[in-house]
């Protein structure tokens, strides 16, 4: 079967030839024979991916297509959608993982035998993995239902069909080791008929659209593995759709992971794409049970901790407080992120639910009905972290609830994270640690922990390795003996009995005693010394004055060109890496910083920086250009980056580096969207000069680059200096003269 299902954009049709999307406008007016629309619209046509690659070919504009290009252009030119083509692309590459010969057999022959065979196969690697696949019954991992039950969907989302299995097949009850409870009878909207199994394999007809994807997605996971294949496309999927999903970072999530601690049965009631339960690294014998209202992130989540690890993965679509798919499971750990600010969470339907212990939330406090849920899918002692918006924390409407919690032993930790720790990046967020209580605490504590003082700078995100070791040792110190030395501006443990006025607020930063003034004087007269010594270091590089030249009229070339000529190598960040290797952000460059970010653990080969390569950032519209020094040698590159590799004898790196920033330069090059600018770096230009005549340009760059660092650094303590005065002179550790 012909892939002229397959459709691709302007923008996709220029990823494939590494050119602008003006150079694509020009092709269509100038050659009568460039492949006509098959969809889209008149302002933003697509194109049969088939005949756009037929078409570069035959003009020399494509010599070869890389494989994870020609995919993701299948997977997003998907007649059904991307989000169906990743589903279809998960159920093969479970399949390829787990049952490799059976995908072999599948895949010989044509498109048609391939749909055919396929819905079988995918039974035979799907059902161990992830749980029996029903048709109109079936109830989900922890849950029972009334043998007459039958599974509501939505009438308003399409989903593939489902595969038929025996009626004597029990479906989705829980593994003899998973802790069950009596639960009091549910009322008409926690029915487990109301909460869908998230796996519906499709037929035959439905996957004969994908099989070029899905043949793709084969070679795909030959190169990379299948479990990275997936995580390489899923992370583009979500990056290419930042509007509609909202991922919890990894290094979050990993702490996260941490402060529940060990667990053999775990729970996410509001799963989104995973990263909670991903974090986990579950092995053999545990149980990951996933629930959310969205079917393809239901799905994805499923099929991602299946190719994640061996663990029994359940997983659910279904609004999780109206219709809870796991009403028996009594988790060892509760990991969630929910959504923040919902009213419509099912206040006037669920007044009379058995889950609030607490008290029953008001419409406006949906997080402490998440809340309340998450101790009721615990068994006794078991262990919730939840991420929660601040205002959670003193709102007068959930003040009765808060004290319940306090009193009752429930909640044992409230952590303040910094700023840009999570979305929304302008507001800081907080961790809620809770415990079911198995008997009221002799000296009830609550830690309060504020780890606010680690937020980095922009989009750099927060200092997670400090982050980690604040939080988690004060967490472990808590939990081990009941409570902690008081650690000023940290952390400290507080007496409920200090807690239960008539605000009940547990903001951190209100309890907690600022940093020791011993700190004050000393630090700032070290500030002001280190600033001293800096703007004498930058008065010593300040440039000499400019003298006035003619214009140079040099012949030009691109970095385009430059890259087909293999005066230097050209390659764009972010494709992950191995473990706890630094990886250099888009802000770094921009801020002049060391490497300070992460990317998802891959074992695909990572692009890793030498010193003397050009980093230059594609977003943003700034004209900043990085050269790799010793410091910064070694780190993964990160995405919105691109790195340019000179040809030492042909190429001064900061030659290129400077010319490249120049503004004329950048402002010839960038493409400009709605809510952004993007820069392409093919179409920057520098002078064709000898090397001696690029030495001399090269060292005048680097002595401004050195000038410029001393700026930034002297900008910084200075920040730092005034921050600590108005601090010290507030809080009474500086005196006034």
């Amino acid at each position: 079967m012909q892939d002229n299902a397959t459709e691709v954009t302007a923008a996709g049709i220029a990823r494939l030839a590494g050119v602008g999307r003006a150079a694509v406008s020009n092709w269509r007016r100038r050659h009568a024979d460039f492949p006509k629309p098959v969809g889209g619209t008149e302002t933003s046509p697509s194109f049969a991916l088939v005949e756009v690659e037929a078409w570069l070919r035959h003009q020399g504009k494509l010599a070869e297509v890389p494989l994870r290009e020609r995919v993701w252009q299948q997977l997003v030119g998907h007649p059904e959608g991307p989000a169906v083509a990743l589903t279809h692309a998960g159920y093969v590459l479970l399949l390829i993982h787990d049952r490799p010969t059976v995908w072999l057999e599948a895949g010989a022959g044509s498109d048609e035998r391939l749909a055919a065979l396929l819905p079988t196969a995918l039974e035979q690697a799907v059902t161990p993995r992830i749980g029996p696949v029903r048709a109109e019954r079936g109830v989900h991992a922890g849950t029972e239902a009334a043998p007459s039950a039958t599974v509501n969907r939505p009438a308003a989302v399409n989903r593939p069909a489902t595969v038929n299995t025996p009626e004597g097949d029990p479906g989705g009850s829980p593994a003899p080791h998973t802790p069950t409870a009596p639960v009091a009878p549910a009322t008409p909207a926690l029915t487990a008929a109301s909460a869908a199994p998230a796996v519906h394999l499709p037929t035959g007809p439905q996957l004969l659209p994908s099989a070029p994807l899905l043949r793709g997605v084969a070679e795909l996971a030959a190169e990379l593995g299948a479990r990275q294949a997936f995580e390489f496309l899923l992370g583009r999927h979500l990056d290419a759709n930042p509007r509609q999903y909202t991922p919890t970072p990894t290094e979050l999530a990993r702490l996260m992971a941490d402060l529940a601690g060990p667990a053999r049965t775990v729970l996410d009631p509001a799963c989104g794409t995973g990263a909670l339960l991903r974090a986990l690294d579950a092995g053999p014998g545990q149980e990951l049970h996933a629930q959310d209202s969205a079917p393809e992130l239901a799905t994805l989540t499923a099929l991602r901790l299946a190719l994640h690890g061996p663990a029994t993965v359940r997983a659910a679509v279904g609004d999780t407080l109206r219709s809870d798919a796991f009403p028996r499971l009594r988790a060892d750990t509760v990991l969630c992120h929910p959504p923040f600010n919902e009213r419509n969470w099912g206040h006037d339907e669920l007044a009379y639910d058995p889950r609030w212990e607490y008290g029953f939330p008001a419409r406006a406090e949906s997080e402490l009905a998440w809340v309340q849920h998450a101790l009721a899918r615990l068994r006794d002692g078991g262990t919730a972290v939840l991420l929660m918006p601040p205002a959670t924390a003193s709102r007068r409407s959930g003040r009765r609830i808060r004290a319940d919690l306090l009193r009752r032993g429930a909640l044992r930790a409230v952590v303040a994270l910094p700023v840009g720790a999570a979305a929304p990046y302008n507001i800081p967020l907080h961790l809620w640690v809770l415990r079911r209580p198995e008997k009221a605490p002799a000296r009830p504590e609550v830690l309060l922990a504020d780890a606010g003082q680690f937020a980095g700078e922009g989009r750099g995100g927060p200092d997670w390795q400090a982050v980690r070791d604040v939080v988690l040792d004060a967490w472990r110190a808590h939990d081990r003996d009941g409570t902690l030395q008081e650690r000023p501006g940290l952390a400290r443990s507080v007496p409920v009995i200090e807690l239960l006025d008539d605000d009940v607020d547990l903001a951190p930063a209100r309890h907690l005693p600022p940093p020791a003034a011993a700190d004050g004087a000393e630090q700032l007269t070290a500030v002001r010394e280190c600033l001293d010594e800096t703007l004498r270091l930058a008065s010593g590089l300040t440039p000499l004055p400019a003298t006035t030249a003619r214009s140079s009229r040099w012949p030009l070339t691109t970095v385009g060109e430059l890259a087909r000529g293999s005066a230097l190598v050209m390659r764009t960040g972010g494709n992950g890496g191995p473990t706890r290797v630094p990886v250099l952000t888009d802000h770094d460059v921009l801020a002049g910083t060391g490497p300070t970010g992460t990317l998802p653990e891959s074992d695909e080969e990572a692009v890793l920086t030498e010193a003397g390569d050009v980093v230059v950032p594609v977003l943003g519209g700034g004209s900043v250009v990085r050269v790799v020094d010793g410091t910064t040698a070694g780190a993964v590159l990160g995405r919105n980056l691109v790195l340019l590799h000179p040809d030492p004898a042909a190429l001064d790196p900061w030659f290129l580096a400077g010319f490249l920033r120049g503004t004329a330069n950048n402002r010839q090059a960038s493409s400009y969207a709605s809510t952004a600018t993007r820069l392409d770096v093919r179409r920057l230009q520098l002078p064709r000069l000898p090397l001696d005549e690029q030495r001399r340009y090269g060292a005048r760059f680097r002595a401004l680059d050195e000038f410029e660092r001393a700026l930034r650094h002297a900008g910084r303590l200075g920040d730092q200096l005034v921050r600590g005065m108005y601090d010290g002179l507030t809080d009474g550790t500086v005196p006034p003269g």
